[in-house]
């Protein structure tokens, strides 16, 4: 490359011979003093070693002679200065090559080397040559280095050292050799040409803006040295790192033609520190939606607090964390912080712990437990100054002052630092907790964020953490769920897959393996379709636990082609500020139909289907069971559902609009069923007969209502003569209230069918 060929520039001094007029006794600024008419200098035209040169005296400490053309500079131009020179009488002279570094508006460019190294002539009619090179960026063998803010300079030479030698000047020449520094000449621009140090001590963001500026889509390169960047940078074309950066911690790198973890790793020298600056700059840079881990795994030595990683409290634009493994690196910083403290709760403020001792040291996002509380309950927010806690849910246990214990589990990815986020994704990543660290918590609230075609491998305590409203519009779509408690037996399993508090979640196709819970849930409105989940162990007739834990009494649920397994789904109240029923929706709004539930080596007390009510006066209004298949292996099971009496009871004389039917049992000794078609006969003569359909009513409920009755063959009384009057029904009969009397006007034999149910329709 010659800028002299291909733009034109004119690099080379005028020769002596055109006149000393030409050449400044000074810095060579217009205006200041040539050598024209100087008593010690003047032209020789024919000197043996120069032919014509300039024959100059030293007479002031530093002699200098600087030509009055502008010498052309720009970033990437590097200029060649060589000067020969020779004493030929008097004291000898140190020589140096030395300049005048102009700016545009004409002033010297302040704290840049100006002058090259010192040579010391020793011998008369020597010939010496000095060589130096001069340009905009501190590149190898370059000898000034006068930054970015230089466009000129007056180029020359200082005699230094005793006065009153003479010394034989030739031409100087000066030549570009800037494509010495450029491995592609076309389509690199090196940051140091724009004036970046790499001393990892000068501040090179200036540097790295201007080298963006002019690169125009050629590639930015970065060459081996440490830079500190302490600004905001943004890089909008394509760069290639051999050196690395060093940032503050809040100072954010945008690559938009680079935006991946291998070059926020080239950039930083560190894996761990590229993605987190990359995850820094995902919040905020908008040309790019997803940061994409080039199938990469990034080991995690502690949590990431991502809120904090990127300075913010909100976000509501949609990102994408996609295609990468997060790690799990053994240390203390996973350990789960555990506090004890004494609270008081009040059900008129339900969300409400007051008068919390030891407040400081309970972080936000510790899961509450103890008397009274139910599943999956965490502290969203506290108070230091009031010592009040707000909860995500309600306390079930009644107002009063009692001990709690607070358990902050630690996250690959923790998002409570959030008050706000939505549409956040992860796609295709593996969250490789190992035993170690839990998966992700999600955000104090938000709105649809998404979980799609991911594996949570091994989550210490819990692989998906909702502490507020931040699963609303929850989307989890197609992930797998690996427990790190595989080989434990299923009631000593405390690791749980998922929780929701919020509405409208979205849980589809994923597949859990053997945790304490799938998913424990509140809010309504909730989908769950295609997941299988199961939780079996190795013991004969072994103790399950539930998988499906609903805590809405009215979840306006639909869960439709799961595969249930060696698991139960467990509807209680345990989230319900004051679980005797007053007012409001009893147990309902729930859909179940077309899954596969199936369970082994189990006990034959063992059910698929368990209402778990808190208090009294519950009941069951708005339930639909139906097209589902229940079966068991290695043994059988007494009912498909029941009720757990542990903590209430239901008022069967309550239920509505109840549909339990159409179901396939294998291995299930009662079958359920609602409406219940069953067939009686009365061989001998009664006014009363006794339809008994108690053990098919779901949940041991009772018989409420008789839909229709159909004889089968005639009616005969005691004497064989045809009876062709009605029964009339009284339901609600026996001990249990299971039975359905048909009385009729008179003692009658025969066969009917009875169709009953075990509610009311309205």
């Amino acid at each position: 490359m010659n800028k002299a060929i291909t733009d034109g520039l004119v690099l080379m001094p005028p020769p002596f011979a055109d006149g000393l007029n030409l050449w400044s006794r000074e810095d060579g600024e217009p205006g200041q003093g040539s050598y024209a008419g100087q008593p010690n200098a003047a032209f020789v035209p024919a000197d043996s070693d120069f032919g014509g040169a300039l024959e100059l005296q030293k007479t002031q400490a530093t002699q200098k002679l600087r030509c009055f053309q502008q010498i052309p500079i720009q970033p990437g131009l590097y200029l060649q200065v060589t000067v020969r020179v020779k004493c030929i009488s008097g004291a000898f002279p140190a020589v140096r090559i030395a300049g005048w570094a102009g700016r545009s508006n004409g002033t010297n460019v302040p704290g840049v080397v100006q002058a090259g190294p010192s040579v010391q002539l020793t011998q008369y009619g020597e010939v010496v040559e000095l060589t130096a090179i001069i340009g905009t960026g501190e590149r190898g063998g370059v000898t000034m280095a006068w930054g970015v803010s230089a466009v000129y300079g007056h180029i020359g030479l200082d005699l230094t050292g005793t006065n009153g030698g003479v010394v034989r000047v030739d031409d100087i020449a000066i030549e570009d050799i800037t494509g010495i520094y450029l491995r592609d000449i076309f389509d690199a621009v090196d940051v140091r040409d724009y004036g970046a140090h790499g001393d990892g001590v000068t501040d090179d963001t200036a540097a790295f803006d201007a080298a963006d500026a002019a690169a125009l889509g050629r590639t930015i390169t970065v060459p081996a040295g440490t830079y500190l960047i302490n600004g905001n940078l943004t890089i909008e074309n394509p760069i290639r790192f051999q050196g690395t950066l060093i940032q503050p911690a809040n100072v954010r790198l945008a690559l938009t033609r680079n935006y991946d973890l291998d070059s926020y790793t080239s950039a930083f020298g560190n894996e761990l520190l590229g993605f987190r600056k990359a995850l820094q700059a995902l919040f905020y840079f908008t040309d790019h939606v997803a940061l994409d881990l080039s199938d990469r795994r990034v080991d995690l030595v502690e949590p990431l607090d991502v809120a904090a990683i990127c300075g913010l409290t909100t976000f509501a634009q949609r990102r994408f964390l996609t295609n990468g493994q997060l790690n799990a690196v053994a240390g203390p910083a996973w350990d789960t912080d555990v506090v004890t403290s004494v609270g008081t709760y009040n059900t008129s403020n339900p969300t409400r712990l007051s008068g919390v001792a030891n407040i400081a040291n309970i972080p936000i996002g510790a899961r509450v437990s103890g008397t009274g509380v139910g599943r999956e309950v965490y502290v969203v927010d506290k108070n230091l100054g009031t010592g009040n806690i707000t909860l995500s849910l309600p306390l079930w246990g009644g107002s009063g002052t009692r001990t709690f214990t607070f358990e902050r589990y630690k996250y690959l990815l923790d998002f409570s630092g959030f008050e706000d986020l939505s549409r956040f994704e992860v796609d295709r990543m593996d969250l490789n907790c190992n035993g170690i660290a839990s998966g992700i918590m999600l955000p104090r609230i938000g709105l649809t964020i998404t979980m799609t075609a991911s594996v949570f491998n091994r989550p210490k305590d819990r692989a998906i953490t909702s502490i507020g409203s931040g699963c609303q519009g929850l989307i989890v779509d197609g992930c797998q769920f690996w427990s790190n408690e595989q080989p434990l037996l299923a009631q000593n399993r405390t690791s749980i897959a998922l929780n929701i508090n919020a509405n409208d979640a979205k849980i589809r196709d994923n597949r859990v393996v053997r945790f304490a819970h799938f998913a424990v849930v509140n809010g309504g409105g909730h989908l769950f379709l295609g997941n299988h989940f199961f939780q079996g162990d190795s013991a004969t007739a072994g103790i399950r636990r539930a998988g499906l834990v609903i805590t809405q009494t009215n979840p306006r649920m639909t869960f439709s082609g799961n595969y249930v397994d060696n698991c139960w789904i467990e509807w209680s109240n345990e989230h319900d500020v004051d679980p005797n029923f007053t007012s409001g929706f009893g147990f309902g709004g729930l859909t179940v139909v077309g899954n596969h539930f199936f369970a082994s080596d189990v006990a034959p007390w063992f059910r698929w289907l368990v209402i778990a009510p808190k208090g009294s006066g519950q009941f069951v209004h708005g339930l639909s069971v139906s097209d589902n298949t229940f079966r068991t292996i290695n043994g059988s099971v007494d009912r498909a559902e029941g009720v757990d009496t542990t903590n209430g009871t239901l008022d069967y004389g309550r239920f509505r609009n109840i549909t339990f039917a159409t179901n396939a049992f294998n291995g299930v000794s009662q079958i359920a069923m609602s409406p219940l078609t069953i067939q009686h006969s009365q061989n001998s003569v009664s006014d009363t007969w006794v339809v008994d359909g108690g053990a098919f009513m779901p949940f041991g409920s009772w018989a409420r209502n008789t839909q229709s009755l159909v004889m089968e063959g005639a009616v005969l009384s005691s004497s064989g003569a045809e009876n062709f009057v009605m029964p009339y029904v009284v339901n609600e009969q026996g001990a249990a209230k299971n039975q359905v009397n048909l009385r009729w006007p008179s003692p009658v034999r025969g066969k009917v069918l009875a169709t009953i149910r075990c509610d009311n329709p309205t």
